[in-house]
């Protein structure tokens, strides 16, 4: 299974969010020019984040994001499923398979599906941040 691009930002983002020195915001510019990302990508990563209430943004002079929640707290695996607009790994009806009603592999895939999810659901974004030998991300702020 591939994780779409926009899970893969998603999870930068929070990944920069999390590495930002207490009280500190981020702009969606400096998150865009930090990892490469579209500032337009970007704005729907943050308002889906920010919807589900993962993040907090603030508009204006001052204004910014920043998590709002412990990283300890924020589980990769619900990050995830958050992001991605769908787990299957195939589309049974995209067109109708006329195997479907007998076919086993959808069962299978589920279960893997399933299997995936659960081996994120073991991480929290706290966990992406440790790393001893060197930063993960060096943020001048």
């Amino acid at each position: 299974m591939q994780l779409t691009r926009y899970t893969d930002y998603g999870l930068r983002t929070l990944i920069y969010l999390a590495l930002l020195p207490a009280g500190h915001k981020a702009s969606i510019d400096e998150i865009s020019q930090t990892y490469g990302i579209s500032r337009n990508n970007l704005n729907k990563i943050v308002h889906q984040l920010g919807k589900a209430k993962v993040i907090q943004t603030q508009r204006g002079k001052g204004g910014g994001m920043f998590l709002n929640q412990a990283p300890e707290q924020i589980n990769i695996g619900d990050m995830v499923l958050l992001l991605e607009n769908t787990m299957r790994v195939v589309e049974c009806d995209k067109p109708p398979c006329c195997i479907s009603p007998a076919c086993k592999l959808k069962g299978i895939f589920a279960d893997a599906t399933q299997a995936f999810v659960t081996s994120l659901q073991a991480y929290y974004l706290s966990d992406l941040l440790l790393e001893e030998q060197k930063p993960l991300l060096r943020i001048l702020v």
